[in-house]
């Protein structure tokens, strides 16, 4: 039989001559990292994705100013106990002759807010005034045990307290001294009858 003759080439590589030679890395991309959680669709790895919907528009500010004038905490008593829930009076207003008071009951203080923030926009209504915002004349309103009296004061600015303070300046009116002439305390129902004293009032 022939016999093979088999050389093995000793030649010494150089490392100048590997110098410019790629190196073939198995499972490795371009950046030198793993293929598996590398760039995917052309997307750097940590590149964050664009929001949904653009930018949020602002809250269109509403042309009603509210404040709070009564809150109370009420139990109902069921089978299982008392089960409580918040009672909260609130007053709105443009300060331009619109006017409204609301009730509203809910297990949580702003629920019940945002209730009576709707009822008092489905109650309200417009106050008769000149253009220095007075009011033509007086005017007496009952509600309830609550009793209010309204007289124009020019000069004197608003004379008033309690919730009837709160309703006149929400209302917008300017110089008038109001009275309450029960021994009411109760705020809501003063306040109502402010607003039903308001209602009386006509144009001159």
């Amino acid at each position: 039989m022939m016999q093979e003759n088999t050389q093995t080439d000793t030649t010494p590589v150089s490392a100048e001559s590997t110098a410019g030679a790629p190196v073939a890395t198995e499972g490795r991309g371009a950046h030198g990292g793993s293929r598996r959680g590398g760039d995917r669709g052309g997307r750097e790895k940590n590149a964050r994705r664009p929001r949904r919907g653009g930018r949020r528009e602002e809250r269109v500010r509403s042309e009603f100013d509210h404040k709070m004038i009564d809150i109370r905490r009420v139990a109902r008593v069921v089978a299982g106990g008392r089960r409580f829930s918040f009672s909260v009076a609130v007053v709105i207003g443009n300060r331009k002759g619109k006017i409204g008071v609301g009730l509203g009951k809910a297990g949580d203080t702003q629920l019940a807010i945002e209730k009576a923030t709707r009822a008092a926009r489905r109650s309200l209504i417009e106050v008769p005034m000149n253009k220095h915002q007075h009011i033509p004349h007086d005017t007496k309103a009952k509600f309830g045990a609550s009793q209010i009296m309204i007289m124009p004061a020019p000069g004197r600015g608003l004379v008033a307290g309690s919730s009837v303070r709160t309703v006149l300046e929400l209302a917008g009116v300017k110089d008038v001294t109001a009275k309450i002439l029960s021994r009411s305390k109760n705020h809501l129902n003063n306040a109502r009858a402010t607003v039903a004293a308001l209602k009386k009032l006509k144009a001159r």
